[in-house]
């Protein structure tokens, strides 16, 4: 467990695939891995979930982690960590799911926004704390945070995108979460626009190792 959080901090980048057709999901996931993105949240509402993390684990090495997001209660959690989830994301604290989570080995990353939240969140047995909607306050909220909570770590998520994600870096955060700006499910379904992404993920993960615009 203390390995795939290591991983995911070293990554840097969370790809969230959501909306996607289930047999677009793994060319998809080549396509970030390909472009240098190796940390994948499927979301739960994905049809055909539990299957596509066995095959996704299976196509890929230890390098790429693997997990689920928008995860609400326990069952789904449960369910999802058994079929391969290697960490589970929520949009919101639930500390039932948490600990659930955390009793099957596995990160637990829930969504808060407010600094009550976040610490409930952390006090509960969370590895780290998705800030969300992090586009609600901007890159300036999180370094607030960082002063009185630094303690925790921070993946701040939503309405992320090429222009203000250095800034969200310079505040102290393990990693980002990346929605519509990298992956565009729409485009991929209609139009398989699988170069597109990998040239998406390959800019992202430039201006994480500083040599983008």
């Amino acid at each position: 467990m203390n390995n795939v959080f290591k991983k995911i901090e070293q990554n840097k980048v969370i790809a969230v695939l959501r909306g996607m057709s289930p047999e677009k999901v793994l060319p998809a996931a080549e396509a970030l891995v390909n472009g240098g993105v190796k940390t994948l949240e499927i979301t739960a509402d994905t049809p055909e979930i539990e299957a596509l993390l066995a095959k996704l684990n299976t196509r890929f090495d230890d390098d790429v982690i693997i997990g689920a997001g928008t995860v609400l209660d326990t069952q789904t959690a449960a369910t999802l960590i058994d079929a391969g989830a290697n960490f589970i994301f929520s949009p919101n604290v639930c500390t039932e799911t948490i600990s659930v989570t955390k009793e099957k080995g596995v990160i637990s990353i829930p969504g808060a926004l407010t600094p009550t939240e976040i610490v409930e969140a952390y006090q509960s047995g969370a590895d780290a704390v998705k800030v969300f909607p992090a586009n609600a306050l901007g890159p300036n909220y999180l370094k607030s945070i960082n002063g009185p909570l630094s303690h925790i770590p921070l993946v701040p998520t939503g309405g992320i995108n090429q222009e203000n994600m250095p800034f969200y870096f310079q505040k102290n955060v393990i990693a980002v979460g990346l929605g519509r700006s990298l992956v565009n499910a729409d485009a991929i379904n209609q139009h398989n626009n699988y170069i597109e992404l990998t040239n998406k993920a390959r800019a992202f993960m430039a201006l994480v190792d500083g040599k983008g615009e």
